[in-house]
């Protein structure tokens, strides 16, 4: 029998098949397809490419199916984004891209029809403009044709596995990102449904990670080469912050009353910091704190908050290419090292960031709007979005000590970002606490042991995560002495403008 399981992961900047095999105590990882991914602009409106990924994911499988049996497959993505399907599994159109236009103002026309306060109360959901729930109310408000005659919506991975076995369910991880869920019922929300004027419907079964959502169907298996092989396809945590959780290499003991005192920081294009408890967090705490409650994997919650990430260092070099400015991300980093530390403070979660388009004009407007010296040149830009991405990390990591009345230690940075060794050693500088960065592919790992679990391989998170520990190097970052009170000082300024 393999021993060996496909994991799909799909960023918001490029997509991975990648097979994990268990040899003994350890997991090997090897990445077969690697293809970009980003959105498309039709008309006035940004989506993403699913029939290309679709492609691109097939052809991953046919490389797998080349090197190894497959003992099962499972996919991750991004949260919040979703697609329609009707009649006789006909896709209504391609999937709109989180950071399209049509929810400004969303978060408003919803507060007038169920208050902000209710919404928290039944979800335990951070506020973003950019959620499932926002969306469809967008939909709803500007006479979608496509709502109306929608059977069923699914999630982006949950598209991904409808494609590759003809069922159409949500995995709880993921659809615990719409804010349309309530995390201690594990139930789509009748009440909000119904005071948005949501088709309920149109919300399928559950699907919790660890089950089985079916088996490959024998048009795709054909059509990759994998022949009859009756290949599963698992649920893993298949929001790819569930599944990099899982792929955090801890092995030590939790506080008391299963309260952690470590952290995690899932860092790539979004940064996502928190911890992983045994219950929801839903207390007027965490509602001015605008703190999450995501499902996380084996009846686990992700009490977490969403920070703006390296989206800030993409979008700048992304603006700087379209005049020529062809720098590469190392080169950003060098010249990132070299400008001033902490010359320049802004949020980095400001609303003003969050859509594409010239990155740089937006932080200097902040940074002046914030009586903050303007950057002038690209190492400054980016060392003013490094510095104040860590010092929002710490804010949010005193927030999460407050909310679970404990102390976080150690903070454990996982996924592309920890590349970014000026990065690591910042977050170590700014929190005051030891990270330990790595695995890189911690999102590809906790996938595979998901599947592992579920196929009987491996008896729980806590041997995959003894499993993950002997598997992967990690480099650990301890805080520079005498750093400390610019920091402090930093993190004054950084506040003045939270308040």
């Amino acid at each position: 029998m393999s021993d060996t399981f496909l994991a799909i992961d799909l960023g918001a900047e490029s997509g991975r098949g990648i097979l994990g095999s268990l040899a003994g105590d350890q997991l090997l990882l090897e990445e077969v397809h690697r293809f970009p991914n980003g959105p498309v602009r039709m008309l006035n409106t940004l989506h993403w490419d699913l029939p290309q990924l679709w492609a691109q994911i097939k052809t991953a499988i046919g490389k797998a199916a080349e090197k190894s049996d497959l003992a099962g497959c499972g996919v991750d993505t991004w949260g919040v984004d979703f697609a329609l399907v009707g009649r006789n599994d006909t896709l209504l159109g391609n999937p709109v891209h989180y950071r399209d236009q049509r929810t400004e103002g969303m978060m408003e026309a919803a507060f007038s029809r169920i208050s902000r306060e209710r919404i928290y109360e039944i979800t335990g959901l951070q506020f973003m403009p950019i959620n499932s729930v926002y969306q469809l109310l967008a939909m709803r408000l500007a006479g979608s044709p496509i709502l109306d005659a929608a059977e069923t919506f699914l999630m982006m991975p949950d598209v991904i596995t409808w494609l590759m076995t003809g069922r159409r369910a949500c995995e709880t991880t993921d659809a615990s990102t719409t804010q349309l869920v309530d995390p201690r019922t594990g139930q789509w929300s009748d009440e909000i449904c119904k005071a948005l004027d949501l088709p309920r419907h149109i919300f399928p079964e559950f699907v919790a990670p660890g089950e089985r959502i079916g088996t490959m169907l024998k048009s795709v298996a054909e059509e990759t080469g994998i022949g009859n092989w009756d290949v599963p396809v698992f649920a893993p945590g298949s929001h790819d912050t569930a599944s990099a959780v899982v792929g955090v290499p801890y092995t030590g003991n939790s506080g008391p009353d299963s309260v952690p005192d470590w952290c995690y920081i899932s860092c790539g294009t979004w940064s996502l910091l928190g911890v992983e408890t045994q219950r929801p967090y839903i207390s007027p705490e965490t509602y001015a704190c605008n703190f999450t409650n995501e499902g996380g994997v084996f009846g686990t919650t992700r009490v977490l908050k969403n920070i703006m990430g390296l989206w800030l260092v993409q979008e700048c070099r992304r603006t700087w290419q379209r005049v020529g400015l062809n720098y590469d991300y190392a080169e950003l980093t060098r010249l990132a090292a070299a400008a001033k530390t902490l010359r320049t403070v802004i949020d980095p979660d400001d609303l003003s960031l969050i859509t594409p388009g010239d990155m740089p004009a937006r932080i200097a407007a902040l940074a002046e709007k914030a009586g903050e010296p303007v950057p002038s040149d690209p190492g400054q830009f980016i060392r003013t979005a490094l510095d104040s991405l860590v010092l929002k990390y710490r804010w949010s990591i005193e927030k999460l000590e407050s909310i679970l009345g404990a102390s976080i230690r150690t903070v454990h940075l996982v996924g592309g970002g920890i590349q970014n060794e000026l990065l690591c050693q910042l977050t170590a500088d700014a929190t005051g606490r030891a990270v330990v960065a790595g695995p890189v592919e911690a999102t590809a790992a906790g996938n595979v042991m998901v599947q592992a679990i579920a196929s009987g391989r491996v008896s729980g998170l806590k041997e995959a995560r003894s499993i993950l520990a002997q598997s992967f190097a990690v480099k650990r970052y301890e805080p520079r002495p005498g750093r400390s009170e610019m920091w402090a000082e930093a993190y004054q300024r950084l506040l003045k403008q939270l308040a």
